[in-house]
């Protein structure tokens, strides 16, 4: 799509334009708008899925694949025909469909949700740390539990205690007390199940689960010893040991981190290269090179946490949500591979590991060998161009999918092997499709000091009319 000589003159111009190109594509029938409750029905069908017990029956376990073909499927459809008239949503809508593309295939191809993954969960009643569980009023012996649910699996506890649930009377996952232990597919009662099931659907840094991405540490050591679980791991993000800690750290990131974004969206909206149009040049009045320096990585203080008081539900105690980011001082250690590996966000880490974990054993290969230190990542940065060019393709702006967000991944893995032989030896794509023409921050005390562009307003364009349109 070209644009004519001059048009756009301002962001809001050219969000005018695609609005009417969104509009002009609904009445012809080339899209369809992205809608709820229909475009959750590729997810619906899986967690579905996952709501029938499959370990005693080969033919329903065989039935994931089919569960991950219908999935496949149907967020092909959905990147192929479905526009959203937001610019951030109609990113979204591709985005999140390749990754529930790559997700399923982890937890369904890859590995088999039911049999292979426990999480940290809260027994009804224990008292001390013995061997016994007291469960509605009825002592049981741990070794007596189901076979299957007391099974040891990949990367899990050896013989620890497991979360059995009482058929006739139990706590619901809000409401549990004691200590913690590894919990199963749950049978008994469907609402653990369907909280099992929802938390593995969305939890995708694993954190709480048997699994966990590299970046994480482990839960702390009290936690572990109720788990008899003993990791030597050590953990790239900041821990919280209370819920005080935690929301007084997202509420401080809030509050440095809202003025800065507002900064940062007042500056771009004077570029045309962050319209969506990178063949423009650059506002003169810009700086060339970035100004500020990095910051150095703001460290916590060390200090011996205390041992917590009992609290309801595994899902609320804090160390459960560590930082999403990691330190940058990984860029200045390892250069392109500390970029990705370890301060970039790992939220899709383990959808891009595990396939190349995989076709690492299915090949045979050594974990430590060369060819299979070069698979992991050459398959990690293609599934990621692939998220990535998907989301590329479904703006509405004009972008490169292949040519330019999913080349652009691909060919970090490249870079990251360069660089690591040329350390050993000596001792950006294109596309922007329009995204930052969403405006991220709806209050602005800069564009109320007239720094914006024209158009723009202290309380922007016409806030009070967003909301879930019918």
């Amino acid at each position: 799509m070209k644009l004519p000589p001059g048009f756009p003159t301002t962001h809001h111009e050219l969000t005018a334009f695609y609005h009417a190109k969104y509009d002009a594509g609904i009445q012809e029938g080339r899209y369809e708008p992205f809608v709820y409750p229909w475009g959750t029905l590729g997810a619906a069908v899986v967690v579905v899925y996952l709501l029938i017990p499959h370990r005693n029956s080969p033919l329903l376990r065989r039935a994931r694949f089919l569960a991950f073909a219908w999935i496949a499927g149907f967020a092909a459809y959905t990147v192929r025909y479905c526009r959203s008239r937001n610019m951030a949503s109609a990113f979204g809508t591709g985005i999140i469909s390749a990754w529930s593309v790559l997700w399923v295939a982890t937890i369904l191809v890859v590995n088999d949700a039911q049999l292979d993954f426990q999480r940290i969960e809260r027994l009804e009643g224990v008292h001390g740390s013995g061997r016994k569980v007291e469960q509605n009023g009825t002592l049981t012996e741990i070794k007596e539990h189901r076979k299957e649910e007391a099974r040891s699996i990949t990367n899990g506890p050896s013989g620890g205690k497991h979360v059995t649930v009482s058929k006739e009377r139990h706590l619901g996952p809000g409401k549990r007390h004691g200590d913690f232990a590894w919990q199963p597919y749950p049978l008994l009662p469907f609402i653990e199940r369907l909280d099992w099931v929802l938390d593995i659907f969305c939890n995708f840094r694993g954190m709480g689960w048997n699994w966990r991405i590299s970046g994480l540490p482990p839960p702390p050591k009290w936690v572990q010893e109720q788990l008899r679980e003993n990791s030597a791991h050590s953990g790239m993000a900041r821990l919280y040991q209370t819920q005080v800690k935690l929301l007084r750290a997202n509420l401080k990131t809030f509050i440095l981190g809202y003025p800065i974004l507002n900064l940062l969206k007042v500056i771009v909206n004077h570029d045309p290269y962050f319209w969506g149009i990178p063949d423009r040049p650059p506002p003169a009045y810009l700086p060339t090179a970035n100004p500020l320096p990095h910051p150095p990585p703001l460290l916590p203080p060390r200090h011996k946490p205390r041992h917590p008081q009992p609290q309801p539900s595994a899902r609320a105690a804090p160390w459960m949500y560590p930082d999403t980011w990691g330190s940058y001082a990984h860029v200045l250690d390892r250069g392109l591979a500390g970029w990705w590996a370890g301060w970039w966000h790992q939220t899709f880490q383990s959808a891009f590991a595990e396939p190349a974990r995989k076709l690492v054993a299915l090949a045979r290969l050594d974990p430590r060998s060369r060819p299979a230190k070069l698979l992991r990542p050459a398959t990690a940065f293609a599934f990621s161009g692939f998220l990535h060019a998907c989301a590329s393709y479904t703006q509405l702006g004009p972008t490169r999918p292949l040519l330019g967000l999913f080349c652009f991944f691909v060919l970090q893995a490249a870079g990251v092997a360069a660089e690591t032989l040329l350390a050993r030896f000596l001792g950006a794509g294109e596309g922007v499709g329009g995204l930052w023409l969403y405006e991220p921050a709806p209050i602005s005390p800069l564009r109320a000091l007239g720094l914006g562009v024209r158009g723009d307003g202290w309380w922007g364009v016409r806030w009070w009319k967003s909301g879930v349109a019918f």
